[in-house]
């Protein structure tokens, strides 16, 4: 008998849901939420109820796209942490509602560890022992991945993420929310070698992006008090400079930690994952250091519950199931 999957990813402003069976991802389901965009960040509150507006509509078109009646499913999967509280509790009640009415099992997943395993959703699929450098708006982290459900975090950021300093530039730079994608955009037009920002020296495999963040903000008021018009005139050699300082940031410390570790079968997850900066860096240092690299497409590298259903699979078979009493976490580590 097939094993069917329903997953539900809710940990911020994405509701997403998606059906597996037997190892395979069917159907993926994502309803963004435009409303935070007037507000320059994600309002905890409206995102909460904006998942309880779309979670069922959701829910109910993955299921048809899979073609499995929800009589079908062998378990129901929900990201249990990390992420804000109050979205996280519209999936998980949702979620466990669901299993109790059908009798099958619940799984908690861990949302970072999902983010990793969405390099398993299709080929070519990393070979263990792997590292992956996860980088989203809240996260940065180098993991040593040694099996589907045996990571270990080896370095981390000590205060802002990488997605947080790309939005952040962003802001400085007058650019609406979310500033990430549009500093990406710019940067393909511009010179990555017109404007150099300093690269923080922190020792071992952490990173820092405060100091950066602090130093594009000056560099900007002084070129701006001798010439207003001078972020507009020149945004994409500005965006491509910050990019490539943010990446080579990534990349040094990959590197490093590639060395110490010997392993040469290098991943990139997350938000942050879908630039095109990262990509093309992660091939060139690749071919440079002898890696075989691997990166998600660009639908599973933000949330989405795929990469879910994906966790929830190595679970499934490992037997790890979550009791009734699970209870979403807004920052718990894995």
């Amino acid at each position: 008998m097939a094993i069917h999957i329903l997953a539900i990813e809710s940990s911020c402003d994405e509701t997403s849901a998606a059906v597996l069976s037997d190892g395979k991802v069917f159907s993926n389901y994502i309803a963004n939420q435009t409303v935070h965009e007037q507000y320059g960040g994600v309002v905890p509150e409206l995102a909460s109820r904006a998942h309880q507006e779309n979670i069922v509509p959701v829910v109910d078109m993955a299921l048809r796209k899979a073609g499995v009646d929800r009589s079908e499913l062998s378990a129901i999967a929900f990201t249990q942490s990390p992420g804000l509280i109050g979205s996280l509790l519209v999936g998980n009640c949702f979620a466990k509602a669901m299993a109790l009415a059908l009798n099958i099992p619940l799984i908690a997943v861990h949302h970072m560890q999902a983010h990793v395993l969405a390099n398993f959703i299709e080929d070519p699929k990393p070979e263990f022992p792997f590292l992956c450098l996860t980088v989203s708006g809240g996260h940065t982290q180098i993991v040593l991945c040694e099996s589907p459900l045996s990571m270990k975090v080896i370095g981390e950021t000590l205060d802002d993420a990488a997605g947080e300093a790309f939005d952040k530039s962003a802001k400085l730079l007058g650019l609406p929310y979310p500033g990430g994608p549009l500093i990406d955009k710019y940067a393909q037009q511009g010179d990555a070698t017109r404007f150099k920002f300093p690269e923080p020296q922190i020792p071992g495999l952490n990173f820092s992006f405060s100091g950066l963040k602090t130093a594009i903000l000056y560099f900007l008021q002084e070129k701006q008090q001798s010439d207003p018009g001078f972020v507009q005139q020149n945004m994409a050699d500005i965006c491509a400079s910050v990019q490539e300082r943010i990446v080579s940031i990534l990349m040094n410390k990959v590197v490093k930690a590639a060395k110490e570790t010997g392993i040469k079968h290098i991943a990139i997850a997350g938000g942050v994952s879908a630039n095109s900066g990262l990509r093309k860096a992660l091939q060139a240092y690749s071919e440079r250091h002898g890696w075989q690299y691997y990166i998600p497409k660009f639908e599973y590298c933000t949330d989405n519950a795929a990469m879910i259903a994906m966790t929830a699979w190595y679970k499934y078979q490992a037997g790890e199931f979550a009791g009734l009493d699970a209870v979403p976490s807004a920052r718990a580590a894995f």
